[in-house]
């Protein structure tokens, strides 16, 4: 686990209360894991670690959100989310099929969505010529996928 990884695991276990978790695991209806930490905690220990690891690069924060995302816990994959979130504008096109990956893995519209609307639809909105070109491919075959929660980010992304 990397440093910053580990840093993001520790702060939102020690974040967490065991009654707050089995509530969140019953009303997501989840099979995930629960720390038990609040959302506005998991945004803070990204905003911590950001500033506890500045400068990340592109290659550290992909990395750094699929070495969040890879343990089955819902915190951790929110923050994974909140990462690329604050870090949206050093992602590109190639980073959408990390983001297929992560919402074929969601299985959650609280962790889909947010990285649909506040993921994706800045993403691909930013960008132009092939870049764009090839990422409106990718939108356009998540639009007939048979994965529901693709279909519904292409859908959110088209109302940009």
């Amino acid at each position: 686990m990397s440093a910053a990884c580990e840093f993001v695991d520790t702060t939102l276990r020690n974040e967490g209360d065991e009654y707050r978790a089995q509530a969140e695991k019953t009303r997501l209806g989840s099979d995930l894991d629960f720390y038990g930490a609040t959302i506005g905690a998991i945004r803070g220990t990204i905003r911590d670690a950001a500033r506890r690891y500045p400068g990340l690069t592109h290659d550290e924060v992909t990395a750094l959100s699929t070495e969040l995302w890879d343990v089955p816990v819902f915190e951790r994959r929110f923050a994974a989310v909140v990462l690329l979130q604050s870090n949206v504008a050093l992602l590109t096109n190639t980073d959408l099929t990390r983001i297929e990956g992560f919402l074929r893995d969601a299985r959650l519209a609280a962790l889909a969505d947010p990285l649909a609307r506040d993921v994706t639809r800045p993403l691909v909105g930013r960008l132009s010529g092939l870049p764009r070109t090839r990422a409106d491919a990718a939108i356009e075959r998540w639009a007939r996928d048979q994965d529901p929660w693709l279909r519904r980010t292409a859908a959110l992304v088209r109302e940009a």
